[in-house]
């Protein structure tokens, strides 16, 4: 009898394994796509009506975007009590929160400072225009406590902070 539970046991664990072992396989990482090449990112930026330029340094080619620095300076009405100004710093950060989420901003932050600037917002947007609207759609600047000013940038297409 022990042999007869003991071979159940046995083939009990054997199918367990298997059925893991097919568990497993089912949560395999598919491979990667490739990586669209230099030329087919220029196309698509292109298309999308941003401006690049590429330019070669040694080994390597480095694809240049033109993106647009918002400099959030302080605005002619900074009037509102606390309780104005808690919540237009929370649908400010909302407005920010959104334009990161849909991939028009790449780069937001404050300054440490009490200067005039306050923070910047680097747009990845196809005109000059485009981010200027975008800005000008802050609650901060509607309001009149912050202000917009805008500037070309060039920077190389996926770089970052370090």
């Amino acid at each position: 009898m022990k042999r007869i539970i003991l071979g159940i046991s046995v083939l009990i664990s054997l199918s367990s394994c298997q059925q893991k072992k097919e568990e497993v396989k089912e949560l395999e990482i598919p491979d990667l796509e490739e990586q669209p090449t230099l030329e087919q990112q220029v196309a698509d930026l292109n298309a999308n009506g941003h401006q690049t330029f590429t330019y070669k340094e040694e080994d390597t080619t480095y694809l240049m975007q033109e993106y647009y620095i918002v400099f959030l300076k302080s605005g002619e009405n900074r009037t509102q009590d606390s309780l104005q100004t808690a919540q237009l710093q929370k649908q400010h950060l909302e407005h920010l929160g959104r334009m990161a989420d849909e991939g028009y901003a790449s780069l937001i932050g404050p300054f440490g400072d009490d200067g005039e600037i306050r923070g910047i917002v680097v747009y990845n947007t196809p005109t000059m225009k485009m981010a200027d609207s975008l800005a000008k759609l802050d609650p901060m600047v509607k309001a009149g406590r912050l202000k917009v000013e805008v500037h070309p940038w060039w920077a190389a297409k996926g770089s970052k902070l370090k």
